[in-house]
């Protein structure tokens, strides 16, 4: 312990190399959570359709994504659009790309097993009211099914988050590599890979305390 720098600890020293980072790994975050709900729902959608050209599909890519490491995913999309398409994307593109992509087959699951917890008698009861498919998801059961996910949503949103420190694979400046870049220039590596180890963890213990207290009232309402 003598031989840690407690000088690196200081904000005002390191700041400047990790909030460029930090701001990149909270709207990474926000940008993959909308982005895989929502197509996180579409594939639910298909999957419980019950029509064979829209649930394999579905089925296929939800299972292929949750089969592969997120890295290699990332990796493929860094490596492989550029090439198909001829030009670079550049590492917090293919960073967007790939979460929105991997976690909607993560979201998918969620919102699919949200759906399957609603009674059936909800769905046969927007049927008896002459609603179609569509309306009757839209009207009765996704606003339910959406308030019964919401703690699970957001305890996937806070290992998205940490998942956001494998973008140093293919080069994107995020949190980590903020403290990274920090480490290195002002001499100290050490010191700052325990800094974000630190930061990281109290980030993520506040998240999921908020998370319980969600659940907790989540709870209540039913």
């Amino acid at each position: 312990m003598g031989n840690l720098d407690l000088t690196f600890f200081d904000w005002s020293v390191i700041g400047p190399f990790v909030l460029k980072g930090f701001y990149f790994s909270i709207w990474l975050t926000v940008v993959a959570t909308v982005g895989g709900i929502i197509l996180g729902t579409m594939l639910a959608l298909m999957r419980l359709s019950g029509i064979k050209w829209l649930e394999w599909p579905a089925t296929l890519y939800v299972n292929v994504m949750r089969s592969i490491p997120l890295v290699m995913v990332l990796l493929w999309f860094f490596l492989l659009i550029p090439f198909a398409i001829g030009r670079p994307l550049g590492a917090e593109t293919s960073a967007v790309i790939t979460f929105i992509a991997f976690e909607a087959a993560y979201f998918s699951e969620i919102v699919r097993a949200g759906i399957q917890s609603i009674p059936r008698g909800q769905v046969f009861a927007g049927r008896s009211l002459g609603m179609t498919y569509g309306q009757n998801m839209q009207l009765v059961i996704l606003p339910q099914a959406f308030r019964n996910m919401l703690p699970v949503f957001l305890t996937q949103t806070i290992i998205l988050f940490q998942d956001t420190s494998l973008v140093y694979a293919i080069g994107a400046y995020d949190m980590l590599k903020g403290f990274e870049t920090a480490g290195k220039n002002l001499g100290r590596p050490v010191e700052a890979y325990l800094l974000a180890a630190v930061v990281y963890f109290f980030m993520c213990l506040g998240l999921s305390y908020i998370v319980k207290r969600i659940q907790t009232k989540v709870a209540i309402i039913r």
